[in-house]
């Protein structure tokens, strides 16, 4: 069973602040933005985490193995050296989506995104190390089928990120939806899931239904592990194992589907 725990990274009041006390460069808002996932990207990941950009004002993250302490110290940090600030919301659950949903209500219920009076929220309680097992997450990792040749080889560049993202958002809802699993588009042609426990037909399902519905093909390797990095590891090198004997769906060591689907 797994037991996903989730952080939303929300910037405090930055609507408001990109055009305050006029509209901000755009580069220099992008440049700040990719700078601060960078950053976020480098703590949470130092500690064995994983963070997604989503929208950049929002990201979402990983943290089976951060303490209440290490995301006051992340918040810290950021406050230290940005022009902005950011409220944490953290949530626990076997289901990805729910733990989000929680941990989403945590910092909705401390106030707008957009109050100006609402600075460094941090809520939700992370797991107990007690409580913490070797199987918490679960991590599926997604490839295009032969990327490069089909898109990269033979499109221009947009025509190739279109069917790339075509992809990408036909699997993104289908996981969420049917398994309350959340997938992110993590460059070039993969996109990595926070997955509960699901079986290889679940696998199989999802991936027909994006090629039925789009016309990408995909593959994908599972894994689990006590963090974030544990387990997409273990993704990694199953997700080879596809790449070497050209099947569809493989599983890590200690990964074995579950019997049942997840509703």
């Amino acid at each position: 069973m797994t037991n996903t725990q989730l952080t939303l990274v929300q910037i405090d009041n930055y609507g408001p602040w990109t055009v305050t006390p006029e509209p901000r460069r755009e580069m220099d808002l992008q440049t700040m933005q990719s700078r601060l996932f960078a950053d976020l990207a480098n703590f949470v990941g130092a500690r064995d985490g994983y963070v997604f950009f989503t929208r950049f004002d929002n990201m979402i993250a990983v943290t089976n193995g951060l303490t209440s302490e290490d995301h006051a110290l992340l918040q810290e940090s950021i406050g230290n050296r940005y022009p902005v600030t950011v409220s944490l919301g953290i949530g626990v659950d076997e289901v990805p989506a729910v733990a989000l949903e929680r941990a989403t209500e945590r910092l909705q219920r401390m106030g707008s995104a957009q109050d100006g009076n609402r600075r460094q929220v941090l809520k939700g309680a992370p797991i107990e190390a007690s409580a913490r097992r070797d199987d918490d997450v679960r991590i599926a990792h997604f490839d295009v089928n032969d990327a490069t040749e089909k898109y990269t080889d033979q499109l221009n560049e947009f025509d190739s990120f279109i069917e790339i993202e075509q992809g990408y958002a036909a699997l993104m809802r289908y996981m969420r939806e049917a398994h309350g699993a959340l997938s992110f588009f993590v460059g070039g042609d993969n996109i990595i899931a926070a997955c509960p426990a699901l079986s290889t037909e679940a696998y199989h399902t999802a991936i027909e239904h994006v090629e039925e519905s789009v016309g990408v093909e995909l593959k994908v390797g599972v894994g689990v592990g006590a963090t974030a990095h544990e387990a997409g590891m273990m993704a990694k090198h199953a997700l080879e194992t596809c790449r070497h004997d050209g099947t569809v769906v493989e599983f890590g060591s200690h990964a074995a589907p579950a019997e049942v689907e997840s509703d």
